[in-house]
C-alpha cells in the first residue's frame, strides 16, 4: 500500500477524509507541529503529502520548506479555499502538485492522490479488497461506542475489524465471519463477558478463537475471577496500541 502523510487540524473534515483513505493508503495523520511532520516524514518516508489548508498558519509555512528542501520530487496535494492557496502556490510547480479547491468530497481527492502517484484507481481498490481479505479478522466486544471507535482507529489500519456492542451480538457476528481473535470487555449489562466466554466454549466451532479480555477494573478478586476462565490476554482499560497489539500478535 501506498503511505499518506495528513497533515491537518482535527475537525470532522480530517476524521472523515482519514477513515475514508485508510481503505486505499497507509495513513499517518499529524495534527500538531510542523517540527513532528519532519519528523515523521524521516521514518515514515511518505509516497505523498495531503495538507488541509484550513487552519494551517504562517508558522506551519516550514512543513512546505522542508519538502522543497529535502523532498523535492514528492508529490503534495493541498485542499483548501482560493484565499488559503494563494498562501501556498509559491511552494510547489510541477507534475507532482495539485491543489483541490474547495467544496470537494473524498472521492475527488481520493482520484487526486491516484493522479498524483500515477496509479489508478482500480489498481489501488483492487490491492485495497486483497489486503482487507488477507488481514486477520479481530472482533472488539464493548459496550461503550467510544471504546469501540477508540479500538477501531487504533487497530484498523493493521486488521480487518468487527464490532459488537454486546455479547448477544457478538455471538451473532462470530456466527457470520469467523474472527482470529476476540478482544471482550468484561463489565458489560445483561450479558457480560464472563458469561460471553462461556458460551463461545460451549460451542465445539468457536471455543478455540483466542480472547483477551478488557476490564476497568484491577482488584486481585476480580482478575483471579477473569483469569479462572483462561483467557488468551487481560489488559486494562484504556489500553495503548502497542499492548494491544502485543496481545493480538501474541494470540494468533
Amino acid at each position: 500500500m501506498k503511505k499518506i502523510l495528513l497533515i491537518g487540524k482535527v475537525d470532522d473534515t480530517l476524521k472523515s477524509l482519514n477513515e475514508y483513505l485508510r481503505r486505499y493508503f497507509k495513513v499517518q495523520v499529524c495534527t500538531e507541529t510542523t517540527q513532528n511532520a519532519g519528523a515523521i516524514m524521516k521514518v515514515m518516508e511518505p509516497d505523498l503529502v495531503l495538507t488541509l489548508l484550513a487552519g494551517v498558519y504562517d508558522v506551519d509555512m516550514s512543513v512546505f520548506n522542508i519538502i522543497c528542501r529535502d523532498y523535492k520530487n514528492l508529490p503534495v496535494v493541498t485542499i483548501g479555499t482560493d484565499g488559503e492557496f494563494r498562501n501556498f502556490q509559491g511552494y510547489f510547480q510541477g507534475n507532482t502538485f495539485e491543489n483541490l479547491i474547495l467544496p470537494v468530497d473524498n472521492e475527488d481527492v481520493l482520484y487526486a492522490l491516484c493522479r498524483r502517484l500515477d496509479v489508478t484507481f482500480d489498481d489501488i481498490g483492487k490491492k485495497a479488497t486483497k489486503d482487507h481479505e488477507e488481514r486477520h479478522h479481530i472482533l472488539v466486544v464493548d459496550d461503550n461506542a467510544m471504546t469501540l471507535r477508540n479500538i477501531k482507529s487504533i487497530l484498523d489500519s493493521k486488521y480487518r475489524i468487527t464490532l459488537a456492542n454486546s455479547g448477544m451480538k457478538a455471538m451473532a457476528a462470530i456466527g457470520r465471519d469467523r474472527p482470529d481473535v476476540i478482544l471482550l470487555d468484561y463489565e458489560m449489562p445483561v450479558c457480560d463477558g464472563k458469561q460471553t466466554l462461556e458460551m463461545i466454549r460451549a460451542d465445539d466451532e468457536m471455543k478455540s478463537i483466542p480472547v483477551i479480555f478488557l476490564t476497568g477494573v484491577s482488584d486481585r478478586a476480580h482478575i483471579e475471577a477473569v483469569m479462572q476462565l483462561r483467557p488468551s490476554g487481560y489488559l486494562l482499560k484504556p489500553a495503548s496500541q502497542e499492548k494491544l497489539i502485543a496481545s493480538i500478535e501474541a494470540a494468533l
